[in-house]
């Protein structure tokens, strides 16, 4: 394999470096394409059916919730109170889906899946056009089975929109600067302004970013005054008026409301500033500690399989970079600007590191392709055929360490997909280090989707009690311990109690049910309460896994225990 350049006659600017395949790899990338992309899809799919994860799963869907319960789209409500975190467009999703399949769990994640699915198809397409089909079927299948972005499908957060929204922005403004038809400055800004209600202000680095850095290099100056670039910010920002009319509602013209434990608080200027750059240089209201290696090793995890290819990746087109040109300096920029932000932030949590997946792909997916030293991708099959290994043994040391129920079927087809693939005769090395891929990614999947997480779930307490709530007319509430997922799963609105006063008041209401500690229904029936326990679930923070809790012999030593009661007349 080689690299070649292809620039347009009638665009200097639009010249790239592009990986140049053999026939043979071409054709076996397009035969294949289909199939594996179908698997990879599959293989997303599990988590849609499995409840939602707590807290922040849970929490938002509990937002988009209280929207359909109450018909009001303005006010986000969470944990009891007036929610200022995120802005609406997720929420909003979700609440649309509600309204047409039924408050549930599929119906929450659906959207979000949907939006994926574009994903996949606007990759594609942004890679297609900037450098050729085989580039863009590999960078597809990169991005549909890394780790983190299955994950995203399953304890749906905003990640899914927010990725799709940026791609479908960068796509319909490649269009712009090619000097197409006027409908994809509409869109450009549309998908801009979706991003933005999506995460905050900050997207316009993501998505803009990397056009600066390229229009700087080439020194299109003209591009500064082109009417259209303007035409679409003022689209955009007429595009986000719902949002910032739905904050203004909600807290601006209210500034008695508590909020962050504070008064005269603007929902406006949290989302230019306090919910962006107030976390960014940790003077805003929410805050955190920061790591600049944090997304350097979350990465390494995260994306999986495919990390250490785009280790390879990164460093073959930074000692390159020479021969980075034209418009696939946007990508690379907005890749570089983002991760750069991200690590130079005080607030860092790993599912932010997704909506750069498509990037990563894109770079993996173009190095596989540009490599022309064949002991080199001899060498990353090997690696790609070890990995799959490893993930073959940490699967089954989890299992006799956790001895999940039907532990031994999980084993049984571990062992079946590895043995397939490992004998399996395929010559091509492009193909067998894809092939490996897909095995090990196929592998977490069944492991996680079809044994593990239905396991992890049962300990989400609120879940579990969240199924005796039979008489949907009676009032709920939680005391001295809450759950999102009893807020969700529960046929109506739960209560939070602060206090002992409060919760003497709501009792007045019998009868009712309460979500509590054994200490409190203790206190509760030696007080003279009559009640009935309706179950005791074992909770424990199935986010926040221990050892303790994965080994099976102290595993019970760790779990805490919920009571749903009855509180009778």
């Amino acid at each position: 394999m080689s690299v070649a350049y292809h620039c347009c006659s009638n665009n200097p600017g639009f010249c790239i470096l592009m990986p140049t395949v053999t026939p043979e790899e071409n054709l076996l990338l397009k035969r294949y394409f289909p199939l594996f992309l179908i698997v990879g899809i599959i293989l997303n799919m599990p988590g849609l059916w499995l409840d939602i994860m707590e807290p922040d799963g849970a929490l938002y869907a509990t937002i988009a919730k209280h929207i359909v319960l109450h018909n009001d789209w303005v006010n986000l409500i969470g944990d009891g109170h007036d929610w200022l975190d995120k802005p609406h467009f997720p929420f909003w999703m979700a609440a649309i889906s509600f309204k047409l399949l039924g408050i549930n769990g599929f119906a929450y994640k659906l959207p979000a899946f949907l939006f994926w699915l574009a994903g996949l198809r606007y990759t594609f397409l942004i890679v297609q056009y900037l450098f050729r089909s085989a580039a863009a079927r590999l960078a597809v299948l990169i991005y549909t089975v890394a780790l983190h972005s299955t994950l995203a499908n399953f304890d749906v957060r905003a990640e899914p929109y927010l990725t799709t929204c940026i791609l479908a922005a960068t796509w319909y403004m490649l269009h712009i600067y090619n000097g197409k038809h006027w409908i994809h400055i509409v869109l450009a800004a549309f998908f801009m302004a979706c991003a933005i209600m999506t995460k905050g202000i900050f997207v316009l680095i993501s998505v803009g970013g990397g056009w600066l850095i390229f229009l700087v290099i080439t020194q299109q100056w003209s591009q500064f005054t082109n009417y259209k670039w303007w035409l679409m910010l003022l689209l955009c920002f007429i595009f986000i008026l719902p949002e910032l009319y739905s904050l203004y509602v909600q807290f601006d013209l209210h500034p008695e409301k508590m909020v962050f434990g504070k008064t005269g608080v603007s929902g406006i200027r949290f989302f230019f500033w306090d919910s962006q750059f107030g976390r960014f240089f940790n003077n805003g209201p929410i805050k955190g500690k920061g790591d600049l290696s944090f997304f350097f090793h979350t990465t390494l995890w995260a994306f999986l399989p495919w990390s250490g290819v785009l280790v390879a990746g990164v460093i073959y087109f930074v000692s390159n970079r020479h021969k980075i040109k034209g418009l696939s300096c946007v990508l690379y920029g907005n890749t570089v600007l983002t991760f750069l932000l991200f690590s130079l932030s005080k607030f860092q949590l790993p599912h932010y590191i997704v909506i750069l997946f498509p990037y990563f792909s894109m770079v993996t997916g173009n190095y596989l392709l540009s490599i022309n030293n064949r002991r080199a991708l001899v060498l990353l099959q090997k690696f790609q055929t070890g990995l799959l290994l490893l993930v073959e043994a940490i699967v089954l040391v989890l299992l006799y360490y956790t001895r999940i129920p039907n532990g031994q079927y999980a084993a049984g087809i571990t062992l079946l997909l590895v043995l397939i693939v490992t004998i399996a005769p395929v010559r091509d090395t492009l193909l067998k280090l894809i092939v490996h891929g897909y095995a090990a990614a196929a592998v977490v999947s069944v492991f996680l989707f079809l044994f593990f997480y239905p396991f992890l779930l049962q300990y989400q307490s609120g879940r579990e009690a969240a199924r005796y709530l039979k008489d949907t007319t009676l009032p709920v509430a939680a005391y001295q311990s809450f759950s999102y997922s009893l807020e969700f799963y529960s046929p109506g609105e739960v209560r939070l109690i602060n206090g002992p006063a409060s919760l003497e008041k709501y009792l007045t209401n019998r009868p009712c049910y309460l979500y509590t500690t054994p200490h409190t229904a203790d206190s509760l029936s030696k007080a003279g309460y009559r009640m009935e326990v309706l179950c005791k679930p074992a909770y424990f923070r199935i986010t926040k896994l221990k050892w303790g809790f994965i080994h099976h012999v102290t595993r019970n030593d760790v779990l805490e225990e919920r009571q749903l009661l009855y509180i009778k007349h």
